[in-house]
């Protein structure tokens, strides 16, 4: 039997992209079944999320700069990141999705947005 961390890996590279849409329509489907709309308020989802960046913020509280990829890092720390970072995620697709919002199209906008207020100056 393969060990929980190949597993890992293997679901990793089979894995598809996943639209936020299909994010979205997961997590509404899950929390109707299982009863948990009733909690599901834009605040109390602002609240979880606050939460959940706190917990993604203490694994990297003490570590000082990270070199991208993490290259120092232990697959059990790269998968704790995968976690918190995904419970950010979750919380932020379910927050837009309860006010109404298209958070992809949002977020394509707010960086046509960027790019007009910080253009890029090229040297002549």
């Amino acid at each position: 039997m393969e060990n929980n961390n190949n597993s890992h890996e293997y679901a990793r590279k089979v894995m598809k992209d996943v639209s936020l849409q299909e994010l979205r329509d997961r997590l509404a489907e899950f929390s109707r079944v299982s009863g948990w709309d009733q909690y599901h308020s834009p605040r109390n989802l602002l609240l979880a999320l606050v939460g959940e960046v706190g917990e993604l913020s203490e694994i990297f509280q003490w570590k000082g700069e990270v070199a991208r990829g993490l290259p120092n890092w232990t697959s059990d720390d790269k998968e704790h990141l995968e976690e918190e970072l995904s419970d950010v995620l979750l919380y932020l697709v379910q927050l837009a999705d309860v006010c109404g919002l298209d958070l992809g199209q949002a977020a394509l906008t707010k960086i046509v947005k960027n790019a007009q207020k910080y253009p890029i100056n090229k040297p002549t």
